[in-house]
């Protein structure tokens, strides 16, 4: 089986090609957003996966856009995320830290002094929510634009945040670039009608994005870094005029940049974990960017096994993320070698909790 043959990626070798995909859980030890014991167990029970992309990881307070979330801000917070690393490579496992700003995707219980959530533009999100500080559901606030100056200063926070992930023992870093949050917001230009360097033509609207991938680059090395894209994706009110040239002419900055990997959200599976319906008429991206990306092709979205394998044996990726059967399954490439029966997940337990949903799904031996 292609999956379960080893991958190149930079200097690592991954025994697999089965990618644990980043998985917001929302159960960080309170207060203070810090990785804790629980988290280390439920992540070294899936360090058989090629590779671990943890959950999205808030670069600064501001960039918190959910109850829980963990952060890689604070010394609390490197050394919480030193326990996660120790556990997954004392089981041999291989973890990338995801690093993450919501922008306009927050809620001013999550802000520094209550403040209003940051935007390329003062444009809200509509048809999305998220929770309030004490997990109660709420509408998206309308953000507030951006200065220059700020921009400036959140490039220096994912600097900073790659620094701490770097100490926290990660052996690399993805940077998010998808699913209607801050970078990606600068992006597409429905959310992004700023008229000054960053904002208008496509290569104004990616300045952004690059000015921060360029700061992580910088500490870690191209070879330990790769970025999520989510072309298409409409999740969070996300669109674009012209996504095809954006995100050629954004794959071309990448190869400029020589990052190790794309891992890219297909679009029939835009809700982000949100429910299981598969959007069959969506435009397929693997098909679309696949080859246009000179390092590894990483594609998640949907996928079963049997339809990974097929993607695999057809050139459409290098590798494939599994996120809902990596919650119910430690043990999936172990279970997918032996054509053994998957544990089903349960949806109401994706978020927040503890134990139950979490480190509790059993594994084959």
């Amino acid at each position: 089986m292609k999956l379960l043959s080893e991958l190149k990626l930079g200097n690592l070798t991954l025994k697999n090609r089965i990618i644990m995909a980043p998985l917001t859980r929302m159960r960080s030890a309170q207060p203070g957003n810090i990785p804790q014991e629980l988290n280390a167990t439920y992540y070294a029970q899936r360090a058989s996966a090629g590779l671990i992309i943890t959950e999205a990881t808030q670069v600064s307070q501001q960039g918190q856009g959910y109850p829980g979330t963990p952060g890689i801000h604070s010394k609390e917070q490197v050394s919480g995320w030193k326990q996660v690393t120790k556990a997954v490579h004392e089981k041999g496992g291989k973890i990338f830290l995801q690093l993450w700003h919501v922008g306009r995707i927050s809620h001013s219980s999550h802000q520094p002094d209550g403040k209003l959530p940051v935007a390329p533009s003062a444009i809200a999100a509509k048809n999305s929510g998220t929770y309030t500080a004490d997990w109660k559901p709420t509408e998206i606030l309308t953000p507030r634009a951006l200065e220059v100056v700020e921009i400036k200063n959140i490039v220096k926070d994912f600097k900073m945040a790659a620094i701490n992930a770097k100490e926290a023992g990660f052996d690399g870093v993805e940077v998010h670039m998808a699913n209607g949050y801050l970078l990606d917001q600068f992006l597409q230009s429905g959310s992004n009608q700023r008229t000054d360097d960053y904002g208008g033509s496509i290569a104004d609207r990616v300045r952004f994005p690059l000015e921060v991938l360029d700061a992580v680059i910088n500490v870690w090395g191209k070879d330990k870094v790769g970025v999520r894209l989510s072309p298409y994706g409409t999740f969070n009110d996300m669109s674009d005029s012209d996504p095809k040239a954006l995100f050629d002419h954004l794959i071309e900055e990448l190869n400029k940049r020589g990052i190790v990997f794309i891992d890219m959200i297909e679009p029939r599976a835009t809700t982000a974990g949100g429910d299981d319906k598969l959007n069959d008429k969506a435009p397929c991206t693997s098909d679309l960017f696949k080859n246009k990306f000179n390092g590894v092709f990483i594609s998640a979205g949907g996928y079963t096994p049997e339809t990974a394998e097929q993607a695999l044996e057809q050139n459409k990726a290098d590798a494939i993320m599994f996120g809902r059967w990596f919650i119910s399954n430690p043990d999936l490439p172990e279970r997918i070698s032996k054509k053994a029966e998957l544990n089903k997940y349960d949806r109401s337990t994706f978020y927040g909790g503890q134990e139950k949903g979490y480190t509790d799904y059993p594994c084959l031996s």
